[in-house]
């Protein structure tokens, strides 16, 4: 059993496999060209499969695969199917932007992918194309589709932005409803590399508008999900993800591997220690080690002000290599 220096038990992998992504969302990259290429230096999926060897035999039940965006990595599918055949009863995801999808669902079901995060910030194209960078819409509803055809669980992520999309959260709560999937609205999250301009909406305000139309209950958070989650009249649950609010941490239950092999304790901090020598080496003794110093040195809580942050709350960490 994995468990933090406050005594939290540790048992949800998030695996970022690239950092390149096929969007310029406002809130996440919006300044890096379409030509733009990291120089990443990756871990082999053979890599970071030794690795998560490691971490699902010391306890971890759930791994999340994200980028950038995760299915820009060729042969995913593979490394999927690595770690479906090592735990099959694993909860194995992956977030993606749907862009892909249309094309990968089947291939992913097949590989043991169980669940799926996408995010669909707008049902209007012109708004989409805005906050995305290009035209994305059409292939991100059909990747929807599809995914839900071949029998992949299905959550929606939608970031309200003031000004851009903050009249549709209503619209999107209705699309997903029709779906029986449930949404999540995720607060904006400050960071250096977003859209300076950008107004994202708090939880409280982002309430306020379901409330234009529904009456809510509150449920409570899951376990440890970031997710605190609300029921409408009639049932239907939805969730919200406020890193802002001060109980955000208390349970908090997840280590982050970027694919460069850095092991970072918490999203928004921007401390890491590195397993790629260790696992280039087969060195898994080492590996253990630097997995036990992360969970050891995990802060107690992140640093997002629960009101307006000042130039210092505002995350360095570039999303993109991270996840979210």
């Amino acid at each position: 059993m994995l468990i933090d220096g406050h005594g939290r038990k540790v048992d949800y992998l998030r695996v970022s496999v690239t950092e390149r992504c096929n969007f310029r969302c406002q809130y996440c990259m919006p300044e890096k060209p379409f030509s733009w290429v990291p120089k990443e230096n990756l871990l082999s999926f053979e890599e970071l499969f030794l690795f998560i060897k490691v971490a699902i035999d010391e306890g971890v039940t759930k791994i999340r695969l994200t980028g950038g965006e995760p299915l820009l990595r060729e042969d995913l599918d593979s490394f999927i199917k690595m770690i479906s055949d090592y735990k099959p009863d694993i909860d194995l995801a992956l977030t993606t932007n749907g862009y892909l999808l249309p094309e990968a669902s089947q291939r992913l079901k097949d590989a043991g992918l169980k669940r799926l995060n996408i995010s669909l910030d707008s049902l209007k194209a012109d708004v989409a194309s805005k906050i995305a960078g290009k035209d994305v819409l059409d292939k991100v509803l059909d990747g929807i589709d599809k995914a839900l055809a071949v029998g992949l669980k299905v959550k929606i992520n939608m970031v309200p932005l003031k000004g851009i999309n903050d009249d549709e959260i209503l619209d999107i709560m209705q699309y997903c409803k029709d779906r029986n999937i449930k949404v999540r609205f995720i607060e904006y999250m400050e960071n250096q590399h977003a859209q300076e301009s950008l107004q994202g909406m708090h939880g409280k305000e982002i309430l306020a508008k379901v409330k234009e139309k529904h009456t809510i209950k509150a449920l409570g958070r899951e376990g440890a999900s970031p997710s605190f989650n609300y029921a409408l009249e009639d049932g239907t649950e939805f969730g919200l993800i406020d890193p802002h609010k001060h109980d955000f941490c208390e349970n908090c239950n997840r280590i982050r591997l970027t694919a460069e092999g850095n092991l970072i304790p918490c999203l928004y901090f921007d401390e890491a220690m590195s397993i790629a020598e260790a696992v280039r080496n087969k060195d898994i003794e080492k590996a253990t080690q630097v997995l036990a110093k992360v969970l050891k040195d995990k802060p107690k809580e992140n640093r997002w002000s629960e009101y307006n942050p000042n130039e210092d709350d505002i995350s360095k960490r570039a999303f993109y290599e991270t996840g979210g």
